[in-house]
């Protein structure tokens, strides 16, 4: 077919000898590059640059732009990929409470050599057009259409007023599922912003005339964001509508803000379209009490926020929490990993409350926007390692043998092993607050719930030693 690229078929059956996203990346990238995806290739790897393993350690990243697209009202998703990653992306989005459908292009060896892949996907889109059903179609290739040269960028734009958004979410390109939300988001942003900037576009719901907005990176626990609304509105400022976005038009109110702010950090994509559209980014987050004071100053300063009214905003922020801190103090080690991003965030607020953290581990970069944060931990006497792999994260478990460890479920099911009290990261910690008194409350919940337990792990492994 003319303008797309094609593999010939002995580099198909390569792909498929290497078993999809299990061959490797080498073996990936060299696929990608001669079906004309270096391009691509390069720029999530310049977005998102890798760690010391290969692979991902955590779940598929495309999961974080499937998840994405389904949270957002009035938006069809499609995925193209291996019928196993389809159906595991599939599973993990019931899970974790998706109520749509995803839909599925398949292919084969085939239809990849004639391209004819793209043409199904071209009608599957165009049969997902309805405008009034939906504001955009999704299209999501994996590894394999991605390392076959599937050109998402041919298709077009719109069809029948609804926009068709095509990324490439390779496994080997994209380290974490955290990361892969920014794909999608940042190609919304896109979108949107070309959109305003030719012309009038659909007003944001709950906008309110004359008020000056903050807009916020990152998915966070819903009672956050009215966390954050209440510590910004002495100083005269309101919460835009999240990134990554619920519906279409809260992306127009998103980059209508007077800035950004990057609540996860690795968004780097994403802060790229705000800059684009005039919007500073400000880095770290309103977390703990030197957190918060930090924050409303960065704030204050992008904002042009008069000192008044900053002094009021610390006067009603910063009191309430040092009382909430002072009366809920944590005496315990513990050891945080994950990767969802907001790792640094969590540590930073157990310290406060009084913890010891001698390790942080993300799997998530380094950014200009987290560097603040690990400055704050190295200072506090924390060891932080940005792409964590799950063997360092192991070694500092069993190193530390801290009273809790806050991981991810390989690393919970070592620490329990060895009678160490351990939850979860994203079901227990991201699904709860993390800012404001109502953070410190719940931190202080599940760490009291959680510690308290190592005797219990202790008796049950003397009971069970010698056991085959």
């Amino acid at each position: 077919m003319d303008g797309i690229a094609q593999l010939d078929e002995q580099a198909v059956r390569t792909l498929e000898s290497a078993s999809g996203c299990h061959g490797g990346r080498d073996t990936m990238l060299d696929a990608a590059a001669r079906a004309g995806k270096s391009e691509a290739m390069d720029a999530l790897m310049r977005d998102y640059p890798r760690g010391p393993h290969d692979q991902p350690q955590s779940m598929c990243p495309a999961f974080g732009s499937l998840r994405v697209g389904l949270r957002m009202r009035r938006v069809a998703t499609v995925l193209c990929g291996s019928a196993c990653c389809v159906y595991g992306l599939s599973f993990t989005a019931r899970f974790y409470g998706a109520r749509r459908s995803v839909g599925y292009v398949p292919f084969n060896s085939e239809t990849l050599v004639r391209g004819q892949v793209f043409e199904d996907i071209r009608e599957a889109v165009f049969g997902l057009a309805d405008p009034d059903a939906v504001d955009a179609v999704v299209v999501i290739n994996l590894c394999v259409p991605t390392a076959s040269g599937v050109p998402l960028d041919l298709l077009p734009r719109t069809h029948n007023g609804v926009r068709i958004i095509g990324i490439d979410v390779p496994g080997f390109g994209v380290p974490t599922h955290a990361e892969a939300k920014d794909v999608l988001a940042a190609a919304m942003l896109r979108v949107a912003r070309a959109e305003a900037e030719a012309g009038p576009v659909q007003r944001p719901a709950g906008t309110v005339d004359g008020v000056r907005t903050l807009a916020l990176i990152g998915e966070m626990f819903p009672v956050d964001p009215i966390s954050i609304g209440a510590l910004i509105e002495p100083m005269g400022l309101a919460v835009a509508p999240p990134t990554p976005a619920r519906e279409w038009r809260d992306l127009y109110g998103a980059l209508d803000s007077v800035a950004a702010c990057a609540i996860h950090p690795f968004y780097v994509a994403s802060a790229r379209e705000f800059a684009a559209a005039g919007r500073p980014v400000i880095g770290s987050a309103p977390v703990g009490l030197d957190g918060t004071a930090a924050w409303l100053d960065a704030v204050a300063r992008v904002a042009g926020v008069p000192a008044a009214q900053v002094d009021a905003a610390r006067a009603q922020a910063l009191g309430p929490l040092r009382a909430v801190l002072d009366a809920n103090r944590i005496d315990a080690r513990i050891t945080v990993s994950g990767y969802e991003g907001s790792e640094l965030l969590v540590a930073r607020l157990l310290i406060e409350m009084g913890a010891d953290v001698p390790y942080v581990g993300t799997a998530c970069p380094r950014t200009d926007w987290n560097d603040a944060d690990r400055a704050w931990l190295e200072a506090h006497g924390a060891h932080v390692q940005f792409r964590a792999a799950l063997e360092q994260d192991l070694a500092a478990m069993r190193d530390v043998a801290p009273d809790l460890a806050i991981g991810t479920t390989p690393l919970v099911q070592a620490a329990k092993e060895r009678g160490i009290p351990a939850i979860y990261f994203t079901n227990m910690v991201s699904a709860r607050p993390l800012f404001g008194p109502a953070g410190i409350g719940a931190m202080a919940q599940i760490v009291r719930a959680q510690a308290s337990g190592r005797e219990r792990f202790g008796r049950m492994l003397s009971f069970f030693e010698g056991a085959a």
